[in-house]
């Protein structure tokens, strides 16, 4: 059974198999419009079906990338709030260091 493909619902969807475009018949020969190659058109058509078939991938990794910037961010600020609590301890543990200090000196 040989069944034509339409606009809407083509035959095939994959460009190597797809009629090559041609000049129709009623054109007069020597017009304004020169013949169509379709090496160029063919092999535009496949970059931008590569190109396409890329985005999901390139917008994955851009959005991984993201979210791990935003992962080394969160640990800095955790890494940065452990110090500075490390350091007010350790500014007690100083104070009170000093203190025994001068009370041992005192006595």
């Amino acid at each position: 059974m040989n069944t034509i493909g339409t606009i809407d619902r083509p035959l095939t969807h994959d460009p190597q198999k797809l009629d090559p475009m041609t000049t129709p018949a009623s054109e007069p020969v020597g017009s304004a419009t020169p013949d169509v190659t379709t090496i160029g058109a063919h092999a535009a058509r496949q970059n931008r079906t590569l190109e396409m078939q890329l985005i999901p991938e390139a917008l994955a990794r851009a959005h991984m990338h993201e979210r791990l910037r935003e992962v080394e961010a969160d640990r800095r600020a955790v890494r940065l709030v452990a110090a500075r609590r490390m350091q007010r301890r350790a500014e007690r543990v100083s104070m009170r260091a000093r203190r025994a200090l001068a009370m041992a000196v005192m006595q």
